[in-house]
């Protein structure tokens, strides 16, 4: 599939392109790096992904929609687009000779710098051919986040935290161990609800394994409470039986004693 971003990407001019493909250390001045261009491009991004979800979900409150915005331009998803367009293969091809190239070898896998050429890729769109060209373009490379976030994405944190908010406790997060080189790093996270752990999370990244973290504490608080329900539902009947038992006895004399009194035919009262 040819998307639109990168037919917009082959219409940029040479010293264009040239710069949204061009890492920080490279550039003898910050300025002469894609650093504007990303800059500029998150905003952008930020920009088409909000006006996209405003349309499309008409009946989703701001909060929702705010997390839904969140996800699909974080820079995980920037860097899994940048992936589906090659733009790690464009860096080493814009590299050139030298030094650089085997720079590029070792950063055209790196999250961070993935996400920042999305960025910068945008950008640059915007600059050269303006919002209507660039909106659709970048819904179509990042449509298929926009449906995951739509029916399967779930903020894990955040619905924590507003769970403990309703009853004035925290949640704090905290990493016992990480493992990897730097550009391929796994963490583990705990959650601690006022102290006491609740949650264990393992990732790529601190986000994804804090969000791993408080799942697993929402399963068992969840479960808990689940717990406490049913002592209180068995608590209750055995509370309440002596007194059903005396009242239905009472009942059912007072009903046969109405049904004496009444007229033959005539239906039954009771109060």
């Amino acid at each position: 599939m040819t998307y639109r971003l990168l037919s917009l990407a082959e219409q940029l001019d040479r010293a264009t392109m040239r710069r949204v493909f061009t890492h920080t250390s490279w550039a003898a001045d910050r300025v002469d790096s894609y650093e504007r261009l990303e800059f500029l491009g998150d905003s952008v991004l930020s920009l088409c992904i909000t006006t996209e979800l405003f349309r499309r979900f008409p009946d989703v409150a701001e909060g929702h929609l705010a997390r839904l915005r969140a996800y699909i331009v974080s820079r995980v998803t920037c860097a899994q687009v940048a992936a589906k367009l090659g733009l790690g293969k464009m860096l080493c091809e814009q590299a050139g000779l030298g030094k650089e190239a085997g720079e590029a070898l070792q950063l055209q896998s790196n999250q961070n710098v993935l996400a920042d050429l999305t960025e910068a890729l945008i950008g640059a769109v915007y600059v050269t051919f303006g919002y209507e060209a660039v909106r659709p373009a970048v819904v179509e490379v990042f449509e298929e986040h926009i449906r995951y976030a739509e029916s399967s994405y779930i903020d894990h944190k955040t619905e924590l935290q507003e769970h403990l908010a309703r009853s004035s406790r925290s949640v704090s997060y905290k990493v016992l161990s990480y493992s990897g080189p730097p550009h391929d790093r796994e963490f583990e996270i705990e959650a601690c609800v006022d102290g006491e752990v609740l949650g264990h999370g393992f990732g790529t990244s601190k986000k994804r394994a804090e969000q791993e973290a408080a799942a697993e504490a929402l399963r068992e608080m969840q479960t808990r409470a689940r717990r406490a329900a049913r002592r209180a539902r068995l608590r209750g009947r055995r509370s309440r039986r002596p007194v059903a038992e005396g009242a239905a006895g009472s009942g059912t004399a007072e009903e046969a004693a109405t049904r004496e009194a009444a007229p033959e035919g005539a239906p039954a009262e009771v109060d």
